[in-house]
């Protein structure tokens, strides 16, 4: 008897999903709550478990489409089922007449793992002509990821040999004058993403201001702490770290920075829910540091190095995403050397920090070469005055020039 899977409940205000990718194929062997299926949401990748122990039976719905909670998806069939492909699988072994049988199966499981591929594996798979069959995946449960390609593909040496196979390549891609398009369906993330970022722009009087920062105290207090600070902690000492830091401080002295509109009314919060932007396989998302008031340096970095892991794997929960009172967005860590970030509403400003590099600037009368980043506050000026921003931003800039500041609270 088979076993209904249905979409489960993703969350308040969440009705409906894509689903992103199969994780297990027809007749692939499945354990209770063991994940089967991938559902992209406004927010975050969910994982959708199998009810009972059993063997994948047919799948419902493609990859790429609409599903609604509660819309049912798959079909999982009884233990029974698993007995019997276990079975048939070894007979054909023994007997050597069966043997030619074995490879027709093959290719169609094949198929079928390269159609259970999420869509940025396939196209690196194509774009390097790895086979993904000889590649073992770091992904959760083994998955193949898009980085496990890439590493593939750089890490063949055996590339030379075909040397004699560029020749006909060159042949195939004579035709000059083609010219190609690829189609590619926008994730729900990206719509998402999209339709919030248009409505930033279309509802707030957004408007930028920027300023400068000598990273030479942060990067030297990191230099003499990170080993000691890995040691007792166990996780990494960087920069943002103290960005954290001096933003919940500066916060506390400007509250509108922190604030939000709703309707007719400002809500200024006495807390400080730090979202930070980090890097996700379908791009970025925004976890949500919370009370970052009362965590430390280390508290803080842990708690970044845990959201970018498992934004990494997919893990993160939508809880986690939800809420927020100001953004920080390190473009730097891409090579940005300054832009103007958009506001996350509804809150009403976001920090952007960009690259380190060095530059001459003067001090005490004498040019030097100091780390410089540039800072960018972008907000919104309905709520936020040109004079609180910048003051924002100078309590900012001070307490990285002089990272005491944080220790003694000034």
């Amino acid at each position: 008897m088979a076993t209904d899977v249905k979409v489960p409940v993703l969350g308040e205000s969440i009705t409906e999903a894509t689903l992103g990718e199969w994780l297990k194929n027809p007749g692939d062997p499945v354990k209770a709550d063991e994940p089967i299926a991938s559902l992209e949401t406004d927010k975050v990748s969910v994982e959708v478990p199998s009810p009972v122990a059993g063997v994948m039976g047919q799948q419902l719905v493609k990859v790429g489409e609409t599903v609604e909670v509660g819309a049912l998806i798959a079909l999982i069939e009884g233990e029974g089922a698993v007995a019997a492909p276990a079975a048939a699988a070894p007979a054909p072994a023994p007997a050597p007449a069966p043997a030619p049988a074995a490879p027709a199966p093959a290719p169609s499981g094949d198929v079928e793992a390269a159609a259970a591929l999420s869509p940025s594996v396939r196209r690196a798979v194509l774009e390097t002509g790895v086979d993904p069959s000889t590649v073992q995946g770091t992904g959760r449960d083994g998955r193949l990821t898009k980085d496990d390609v890439i590493a593939a593909a750089s890490s063949k040496p055996a590339a030379p040999a075909p040397a004699a196979a560029p020749a006909p390549v060159a042949a195939a891609a004579a035709p000059a004058g083609e010219r190609r398009e690829e189609r590619v369906r926008m994730t729900r993330l990206r719509q998402t993403v999209a339709k919030r970022l248009k409505e930033a722009q279309n509802t707030a009087a957004m408007l930028t201001t920027f300023n400068d920062v000598d990273m030479t105290e942060v990067i030297a207090a990191r230099t003499k702490y990170k080993d000691l600070f890995e040691k007792k902690h166990g996780v990494r000492l960087g920069f943002m770290g103290f960005f954290v830091k001096a933003a919940v401080q500066a916060l506390r002295d400007i509250p509108s920075v922190n604030g939000s509109i709703e309707g007719e009314e400002i809500v200024y919060h006495d807390y400080a829910d730090i979202s930070v932007a980090v890097s996700a396989p379908q791009g970025l998302v925004v976890p949500v540091i919370r009370d970052a008031q009362n965590l430390s340096v280390a508290a803080i970095e842990k708690t970044i190095g845990d959201f970018g892991k498992r934004a990494k794997d997919g893990t993160l929960k939508m809880e986690e995403m939800k809420g927020g009172t100001f953004t920080i967005s390190n473009g730097g860590v891409f090579g940005s050397l300054m832009s103007t970030p958009i506001i996350n509403p509804p809150q009403s400003a976001v920090l952007g920090l960009h690259r380190i590099e060095d530059r001459p600037v003067v001090r005490d009368g004498q040019i030097v070469i100091r780390p410089m980043m540039y800072l960018a506050l972008s907000y919104d000026h309905r709520l936020i005055d040109g004079r609180e921003a910048v003051t924002f931003l100078v309590a900012l800039k001070n307490a990285i020039e002089d990272p005491t500041r944080l220790l003694i609270d000034l």
